[in-house]
């Protein structure tokens, strides 16, 4: 939880964010929203709590890696939402704050009485946010999603893979991320208008609709031409040469695709004979001779090992990099003098690194005050007199009868 004198200064200082979110896209948007300053509240069911805290091995402390990488700066409330005075004490809280986020099917809400309706009409300057699988509305609505299901729904395994191999999924759960990311900009977004109309409104987004979205360019490709892009692993489906090489060591990427970068290149590999093989001559002829031109510059490549051969291309100024893995990344020195690499401290698991912000601002240190993912229930007492004035005496008579 973020100390009040460290969040003043912070946008989102003095928003409250009821967050009904669980597993990974809603409880990653409710993250993002506390950095910037927002007093997340967390609800969860009494004993399990989110899924995630459960998810694994690996474990931390008995508690999932993926939760505790997407849960800090978040006060932790157990409320049953199966039992009625549950019920009552979540429309309570919802009365309260400025957002609520939710990630439930779209008809949950509802049947909970924590409706957008019900809600808004009870608290009109509520910004509502809801992300679902495949969307609010439309003959598919109800359908539950993962990632990995949405990644082949939505197209992107089609298109992910090296060419003609199986479907690929994306090294990490992509669009849980992404449309976690929609939603925090679409509170953003209503919150500003918000200070404008002093009115609330709902805000819908979906992985499926961020998927798609994500697409860009493959689909354009496929709307204006009326071709299916096909896998091109990591090369690039209008440039060559452009993918991960071999190296004597280990690998790395080069995209040296346009003419001049050709050129620097074949001189770094001493090869300068290939500028005068007209198949090679440009880079059309390049993408359309691009299995005879890698059969030539692979071996060449595997001559070198990743650190020489990118040293002499970044001399040459070829765009290059070594593939990494995650000891690389976070010892890499431009991570690190960027402040990619955090900590945060519990009083009961200790210190935990954290992944640092992607975006810094000069009016405000966004990491500042950053806490650790909380244990479940441990704000109970804290929400419940601090948000509702609730007693004592009423809260324990709440932990008898399990509704927190």
């Amino acid at each position: 939880m973020n100390t009040k004198n460290e969040t003043a200064a912070k946008p989102l200082a003095g928003i409250k964010v009821v967050d009904f979110t669980r597993v990974f896209s809603g409880p990653y948007c409710a993250m993002l929203l506390a950095d910037l300053g927002a007093e997340v509240v967390k609800v969860e069911m009494p004993g399990s709590g989110d899924p995630l805290r459960r998810q694994g091995p690996p474990f931390h402390h008995e508690i999932g890696l993926t939760f505790l990488a997407t849960n800090r700066n978040k006060r932790s409330l157990t409320l049953d939402l199966k039992a009625e005075k549950g019920r009552e004490l979540a429309f309570k809280l919802c009365c309260e704050a400025d957002v609520v986020l939710e990630n439930f099917r779209p008809d949950v809400m509802g049947r909970l009485g924590l409706g957008y309706e019900a809600l808004s009409a009870a608290n009109p300057k509520l910004i509502f946010a809801s992300i679902s699988g495949l969307g609010a509305d439309g003959p598919d609505m109800k359908e539950g999603a993962f990632d990995l299901t949405i990644q082949a729904l939505g197209g992107y395994m089609s298109i992910t893979g090296e060419r003609d191999g199986k479907p690929i999924k994306l090294g990490t759960s992509a669009f849980d991320i992404i449309s976690g990311m929609n939603c925090y900009a679409g509170v953003l977004a209503a919150l500003l208008q918000r200070g404008v109309t002093g009115k609330g409104q709902k805000v819908e987004t979906s992985l499926l609709e961020g998927e798609v979205a994500f697409l860009t360019n493959a689909a354009i490709e496929y709307l204006i031409t009326g071709s299916n892009p096909g896998k091109w692993g990591s090369e690039h489906s209008q440039q060559a040469p452009y993918k991960a090489f071999e190296t004597a060591d280990g690998w790395t990427v080069i995209g040296a695709g346009y003419q001049n970068l050709w050129e620097e290149f074949v001189k770094v590999l001493d090869r300068e004979d290939l500028l005068q093989d007209d198949r090679f001559k440009d880079l059309a002829g390049r993408v359309e001779n691009r299995d005879a031109l890698y059969a030539i510059l692979d071996p060449e490549v595997r001559k070198h090992t990743t650190g020489e051969l990118n040293a002499r291309l970044n001399a040459a100024k070829v765009p290059c990099a070594p593939v990494n893995n995650m000891e690389q990344v976070f010892n890499h020195r431009q991570v690190r003098h960027r402040n990619m690499l955090c900590s945060v401290r519990h009083p009961v698991y200790g210190d935990l690194p954290q992944v640092g912000p992607a975006t810094k601002f000069s009016g405000f240190d966004i990491a500042s005050g950053w806490s650790a993912p909380p244990l479940l229930g441990e704000h109970n007492e804290t929400v419940l007199s601090g948000w509702l004035g609730i007693s004592e005496e009423e809260i324990q008579r709440l932990k008898d009868e399990q509704v927190i």
